[in-house]
C-alpha cells in the first residue's frame, strides 16, 4: 500500500515504525524539518516538509495515488481537514487522531459526513484497556476478542505458584480449569508452547478463556482479586477523563488527583460524581490522606513517564491495590517491564496496534476478515481475530490435518454464541470467529498460518 502520515510526533513515529516492517510506501510529512529528518534517518521511508493541509504539499506526497492517509498531528481540526482534502484530491481511504472529549459523542457523525474510515482516539482507547484490568484485577492485561465472549488475559507466574514446575501437559488434569494457554513470555523471548512446556516463575502467560472460566482458573493458582470497587487516579488528564466516566457507569468510586487549580475546575464541572482533590500527587502525605493504603485501585497517569513509575512502585509498598502505569515513551522497554509497576499501558502503541488491523483488514482476502488484532511482546508476537469465510482455505479441514506454520496456535474459535478450545478434530466454519497466535511473521489473510 502507498501510505501518507502526516505529523511525525510520537505517534507518528511509531505508526511508520511498524507500517514500515510491513513493505508498505510510505510518505511522511510535517512543518518542522527536525522531525521528518530524524524519522527518514532512522526509517526507510520518504520525508516532505510542509504543511499537512497544503494542497500543492500533498499532491507533491502523491496523494493523488495513495491508498491510505493517516492525520495524527496533535491538532483534531487539522487532522479532520487534511482528510476532507486528502479525500476531495485523491481516492484515498483516511483515518484521523481525535482527541477532544468535545468530539467523542459525535465520532459516528464525523466518520460519515467526513467520509472518514476510522477516527482513533488513543486517551480513549487507553482508558478502555485500563477500566478491563480494573474490571478483572487478577491479570496484568486484558485483550478482547468476539465482541467480548473471550478474553486473551495476561499474567506473571509467581515465585509460590503452582505452576512451577508444572507441564503443560499436565495442566487441565491438574487443576481441571478449562483455559488454553496461548503464549509464554520468558525475558526476551517469545513461546508459543507445546505439551512439554514448563512453567517458571517470572514467566509472563497469556491464557485464552470465557470470563468465568478464567475466575476458576486464577482462583486454583492464588490470583484472586475481585473487581476494584475504588480507584484512585493521578493526573487529570484526557486518560483520567475517560477512565473515570467508564469506572463512574460501571459503579466504581474514583478519585482524582489533578496539580492544576483550573483543569480541576473543568474536571468537577464535567465528572460531578467522582471526587476532585487538587493538589500534587507525588505528596505521600496527600495520598495517605485520599486512602491509598485501602484504595483497591491506582492508576498513574500524569504525563511524566519518572512519575508515574515512581508513583506506581510507591502504592505497590503501601498497598494491595490494583496499579496501572501508563508509559508515553518507549525506551527502556526491558527494564520497565521487569519493575514492579502492574499492568503498564503505551497509548501510541495501543493507537498503533488498531491503525495497524485497519490496514491488514484493507487487504483483498477471499478467505478472512482481520477483527482485531493485538501485538504481543513489544511486536514479537500477534493475536489477531478472523472471521472466516465461506471459500476459505481453512474451512471445513480438522485442525489436524491442516499443516501450520511453525510457531502458529490457534486458540479460540467462537460459533453461534458457544466458545470452543479447539482439539485436533475441531475445524474452522464459515462464519467463526477465530483467534490466532503467531510470532515470528506476519499475516493479512487466515490462509498465510498454512505451509506453502
Amino acid at each position: 500500500m502507498d501510505i501518507i502520515i502526516v505529523g511525525c510526533g510520537k505517534v507518528g513515529f511509531t505508526l511508520v515504525e511498524q507500517l514500515s516492517n510491513e513493505d508498505h510506501n510510505i510518505i511522511v510529512i510535517d512543518e518542522k524539518p527536525e522531525k521528518v529528518q530524524y524519522i527518514t534517518d532512522r526509517l526507510d521511508v520518504m520525508g516532505i516538509v510542509g504543511n499537512g493541509i497544503n494542497h500543492k504539499t500533498l499532491l507533491e506526497a502523491g496523494i493523488a495515488t495513495a491508498d491510505l492517509l493517516i492525520a495524527v498531528t496533535g491538532d483534531d481540526e487539522k487532522n479532520l481537514l487534511c482528510c476532507v482534502i486528502a479525500k476531495k484530491t485523491g481516492h484515498c481511504q483516511t483515518i484521523a487522531r481525535v482527541r477532544n472529549p468535545i468530539y467523542n459523542s459525535e465520532i459516528a457523525f464525523l466518520k460519515k459526513e467526513f467520509g472518514l474510515a476510522m477516527i482513533i482516539n488513543p486517551e480513549l482507547t487507553a482508558a478502555n484497556e485500563i477500566s478491563r484490568v480494573f474490571q478483572f484485577p487478577s491479570a496484568i492485561r486484558v485483550d478482547s476478542f468476539a465482541k467480548g465472549h473471550v478474553e486473551l488475559l495476561h499474567f506473571k507466574v509467581s515465585e509460590n505458584s503452582p505452576l512451577i514446575h508444572l507441564k503443560l501437559f499436565n495442566l487441565h488434569q491438574t487443576l481441571h480449569s478449562n483455559v488454553l494457554v496461548c503464549t509464554v513470555i520468558r525475558g526476551s523471548e517469545v513461546i508459543i508452547p507445546n505439551g512439554d512446556f514448563e512453567f517458571r516463575a517470572g514467566d509472563t502467560v497469556a491464557i485464552a478463556s470465557e470470563r468465568r472460566n478464567a475466575i476458576d482458573f486464577f482462583r486454583k493458582i492464588g490470583i484472586v482479586k475481585n473487581r476494584v470497587s475504588n480507584a484512585i487516579l493521578a493526573g487529570g488528564g484526557k486518560v483520567s477523563f475517560y477512565l473515570a466516566k467508564i469506572l463512574i457507569q460501571s459503579g466504581i468510586r474514583v478519585t482524582i488527583i489533578e496539580i492544576n487549580p483550573s483543569r480541576c475546575d473543568v474536571l468537577s464541572e464535567l465528572l460531578p460524581e467522582a471526587t476532585i482533590i487538587c493538589g500534587d500527587a507525588t505528596d505521600q502525605d496527600l495520598l495517605s490522606e485520599e486512602g491509598l493504603e485501602q484504595a483497591q485501585g491506582f492508576a498513574a497517569l500524569t504525563g511524566l513517564d519518572e512519575e508515574n513509575i515512581l508513583l506506581s512502585l510507591y502504592a505497590n509498598d503501601v498497598s494491595n491495590a490494583k496499579t496501572v502505569t501508563k508509559i508515553n515513551r518507549s525506551s527502556f522497554n526491558s527494564v520497565i517491564n521487569e519493575m514492579n509497576l502492574g499492568s503498564i499501558i503505551y497509548p501510541r502503541v495501543i493507537t498503533a496496534d488498531y491503525i495497524l488491523k485497519y490496514v491488514r483488514s484493507t487487504v483483498n482476502s477471499i478467505n478472512s476478515n482481520v477483527e482485531t488484532l493485538y501485538k504481543l511482546a513489544g511486536g514479537k508476537a500477534e493475536a489477531l481475530e478472523f472471521i472466516i469465510k465461506e471459500n476459505s482455505a481453512v474451512a471445513g479441514i480438522p485442525l489436524q490435518d491442516l499443516n501450520f506454520r511453525k510457531n502458529t496456535l490457534i486458540c479460540c474459535i467462537y460459533r453461534n454464541g458457544k466458545v470452543i478450545l479447539p482439539g485436533g478434530q475441531d475445524m474452522m466454519l464459515a462464519g467463526d470467529s477465530v483467534l490466532v497466535v503467531i510470532s515470528g511473521y506476519r499475516i493479512s489473510d487466515i490462509k498465510e498460518i498454512l505451509e506453502d
